[in-house]
């Protein structure tokens, strides 16, 4: 017997669960390796049921496929390779060379990509077969995965629901068991948000820790990349083959590597640093079913960990309105002399932001305020990690909602505004500092995400606390069998 697997910090190992062969793989994709290194399945095998579930489904999380160059990677795969013949969905607001590039956006039907992200080439260079691409929110910008072009993406836990955004056909593939991977990008929360949405494992690394290159675009300085995922190990070991400075990225940070290798090391670190369990992060209103789940798996972690609860005296700034006009200025740049002709071929949602970015107009003394707002957001994430040294809230402020939208303004009850949505997730971005959401259980059979947060570069001691987390108490790996594909 391998000695690791008796080791006490090590947690048993998610597995398949023992799928037909003519049905994707549901355990993770570590253990999907595993199954192809011992031949108990084949890449090309393992590509051909995905791509007869994508062909089946009725959750809307692809829109585009590439079936025979799919076919010929999987074909080549090296089994030995990190993620050697997983089958991958990219997120259609990243690039693929030939792909299309359409930001998710009807003006931009037609464009196509003549470049690929650093980000996917470091996971299809670890062997992980590109499938297609996966549906997104029009430029990234709400929290909900539909758009003129692709229609509603669906949740897989309940097909009435959004899986969230902007990240939200890669969540929905990944749990919906078409996908054991997907891309994602965070700029606001949308790794998190999906991902507690759909009962996934969502982690918005440190700013730069994944290089963003090439043709990099500085813009609000809010967007990380990373990956869906159904597992903590999954997580580590996408950041052994991502992570680490790129020359086309001038803010990547430079390579840590051992993730996966590491995981359960941390846990003496961990032993009585300090936490603080905050129902209502950055002034959020959270429905209290999911307020109290939270509540009650933060402090089951604590116990887990040995942490210190205290209660910290911090106010963090609303921030909606500087995230907004900060992240807008890169859609304007996109859409370039289709706005504002083009305003009826956008979302809702996008056409209102666009409208009220353009009324607000991004003059000096806007910036000013703008560049205002965040500093006093900085200087108060960094005296609320002086008083503590990880912060425990929800992802999201209530289960997922609609798949057809709008965005709700009212929470288990209270009413709010729609802004609501993204408040426990965005400091994160504009402060750059990691941020992970594990499954902790569910209010009406929906899932529910609770956040954890750290200080800057300390993505170890997250992936340390989600991997007891899933130890303690495991979650679904995909939604259960029975909801359909």
């Amino acid at each position: 017997m391998d000695p690791a697997a008796t080791s006490p910090r090590r947690a048993p190992a998610p597995v398949g669960y023992g799928a037909p062969m003519d049905q994707p793989w549901t355990g993770d994709a570590c253990s999907l390796v595993e199954a192809f290194r011992t031949g108990e399945r084949h890449p090309v095998e393992e590509l051909d049921a995905t791509l007869g579930a994508i062909d089946t489904s009725d959750l809307n999380a692809f829109s585009f496929l590439a079936p025979e160059q799919a076919r010929e990677r999987a074909a080549g795969a090296d089994v030995q390779a990190p993620f050697g013949g997983v089958p991958l969905g990219i997120k259609e607001l990243d690039q693929v060379a030939g792909w299309p590039d359409t930001h998710a956006s009807a003006p931009l039907a037609d464009r196509v990509a003549s470049y690929t992200t650093t980000h996917v080439e470091r996971v299809t260079g670890a062997g992980a077969v590109p499938v297609g691409l996966t549906t997104a929110s029009e430029f990234g910008g709400v929290n909900l995965t539909r758009t003129v072009l692709n229609g509603a993406t669906h949740n897989p836990w309940d097909r009435t629901r959004t899986p969230g955004g902007s990240s939200g056909g890669s969540a929905s593939a990944v749990a919906g068991g078409l996908v054991p991977l997907a891309t994602g990008g965070d700029g606001g929360g949308s790794i998190r948000i999906p991902a507690g949405f759909t009962g996934l494992l969502g982690l918005k690394t440190t700013f730069g820790r994944i290089p963003r290159g090439p043709h990099y675009d500085v813009g609000a300085l809010t967007v990380t990349v990373g990956g869906l995922t159904r597992s903590v190990r999954d997580t580590a070991r996408w950041l052994d083959v991502a992570e680490g400075a790129d020359r086309h990225d001038p803010h990547s940070l430079p390579r840590v590597g051992g993730w996966e290798e590491g995981l359960g090391t941390h846990l003496d670190e961990l032993r009585g640093l300090r936490v603080a369990i905050i129902d209502r992060f950055a002034g959020a209103v959270v429905s209290p079913a999911t307020a109290a789940v939270v509540r009650a798996a933060g402090e089951a972690l604590v116990g887990d960990l040995g942490l210190r609860m205290v209660d910290v005296d911090v106010d963090i700034p609303s921030v909606g309105t500087a995230w907004s006009l900060a992240n807008m200025a890169g859609a304007f740049a996109v859409l370039g002399d289709e706005w504002p002709g083009c305003a009826d071929q956008l979302t809702p949602e996008m056409r209102f932001a666009c409208e009220w970015a353009a009324g607000r107009g991004l003059d000096f003394d806007a910036l000013i305020r703008l560049e205002a707002r965040r500093t006093a957001l900085f200087e108060s994430m960094a005296e609320l990690f002086t008083q503590t040294d990880l912060v425990v809230t929800s992802t999201n402020p209530d289960v997922a909602f609609a798949a057809d939208g709008p965005l709700p303004s009212v929470f288990g009850g209270i009413e709010d505004t729609m802004a609501n949505n993204g408040r426990l997730t965005i400091p994160s971005n504009l402060y750059g500092n990691p941020a992970v959401s594990i499954p902790v259980g569910a209010v009406d059979g929906l899932p529910v995400g609770m956040q954890v947060l750290a200080p800057h570069h300390a993505e170890a001691l997250l992936l340390d606390a989600a991997w007891v987390a899933e130890r303690e108490r495991p979650w679904p790996l995909t939604a259960p069998p029975g909801s359909g594909r």
